[in-house]
C-alpha cells in the first residue's frame, strides 16, 4: 500500500501557529508604541531573525556566551510582547519605558546580528611554542679489542668484562603534547568538514584551520582517527 505523498506534522503546525501569534503580538506592541505602517511589521521580523540567528549559532558551532546572550535577549523581547498584549499594559496609553525600548530595539538588533555574523566561532587555546624534537645521538662505535697476543692466559669471564656495554640510544619523543581542548576543537572542525564535503579532513586543511605547525597538526590528525 502506497504511503500518502503529504503528511501533516503536528509539531510543525504547532510551531507555525505559535510563530504567527508571537508575530502578531510584536506587531501590536510596536504599533501601540507609535511605530505605525511598515515599521510595526518590521519589528517582529527583526526579533524573530535575531532569535533564529542565535539559535543557529548555538546548534552549528556549540554553546558560547555570545550566542546565548543574544538568544535570551530576543526571547525576552518576544515573550515580553506576548505578555504585554495580554492586558498587563494599557496599550492605549503605553508607558514611556515601552516607547524607549521599542525605539532603541533596531540599534540593539543590528549590533547583535553583526556580532553573531562576524565574530569568531570559538577562541582557540593559546599554545606555547613547541621546541624541536632533539635528534637521536649516534650510537657509540664498538670498542675494538687489542689483537696483541698475551703470553699469560686470562679467564674467559675476565675477557668478557673488558668489553664495555653499549647504552641503548635514546629514542626521539613521539610528538609534542596536545591540550585536550585543542583536540576537541579539531574534532568539531573535522566533523563540520565531513558534513559539508562528505570527506575526511586532511592534515593540511586541519593545520590551516587551527593555525598550528605541521608537526602538531599531524599529531592531532592521528588522534582524530
Amino acid at each position: 500500500m502506497a504511503r500518502p505523498a503529504f503528511r501533516v506534522d503536528a509539531v510543525l503546525v504547532q510551531a507555525v501557529i505559535a510563530g504567527a501569534l508571537s508575530f502578531a503580538h510584536l506587531h501590536d506592541l510596536a504599533a501601540a508604541a507609535g511605530q505605525d505602517g511598515w515599521k510595526a511589521w518590521a519589528y517582529p521580523i527583526s526579533v524573530d531573525l535575531l532569535l533564529v540567528a542565535a539559535w543557529r549559532r548555538l546548534r552549528s558551532e556549540g554553546p558560547s556566551r555570545l550566542a546565548w546572550c543574544w538568544f535570551l535577549i530576543a526571547l525576552f523581547a518576544s515573550l515580553g510582547a506576548n505578555v504585554a498584549t495580554a492586558g498587563f499594559l494599557d496599550l492605549a496609553h503605553p508607558p514611556a519605558w515601552l516607547r524607549f525600548g521599542i525605539a532603541g530595539w533596531p540599534a540593539l538588533a543590528f549590533l547583535g546580528g553583526t556580532l553573531l555574523a562576524h565574530s569568531h566561532a570559538a577562541q582557540e587555546p593559546e599554545l606555547e611554542p613547541v621546541p624541536p624534537a632533539p635528534a637521536a645521538p649516534e650510537p657509540t662505535p664498538e670498542v675494538e679489542r687489542e689483537t696483541t697476543p698475551d703470553p699469560r692466559p686470562e679467564p674467559i669471564a675476565a675477557a668478557a668484562e673488558d668489553i664495555p656495554e653499549l647504552a641503548p640510544a635514546p629514542t626521539a619523543p613521539a610528538g609534542p603534547p596536545v591540550p585536550a581542548a585543542l583536540v576537541d576543537h579539531a574534532r568539531k572542525l573535522a566533523d563540520d568538514h565531513h558534513a559539508r564535503t562528505g570527506a575526511r579532513i586532511d592534515t593540511e586543511t586541519l593545520r590551516a584551520r587551527l593555525g598550528v605547525p605541521s608537526q602538531l597538526a599531524e599529531t592531532i590528525a592521528a588522534q582524530l582517527v
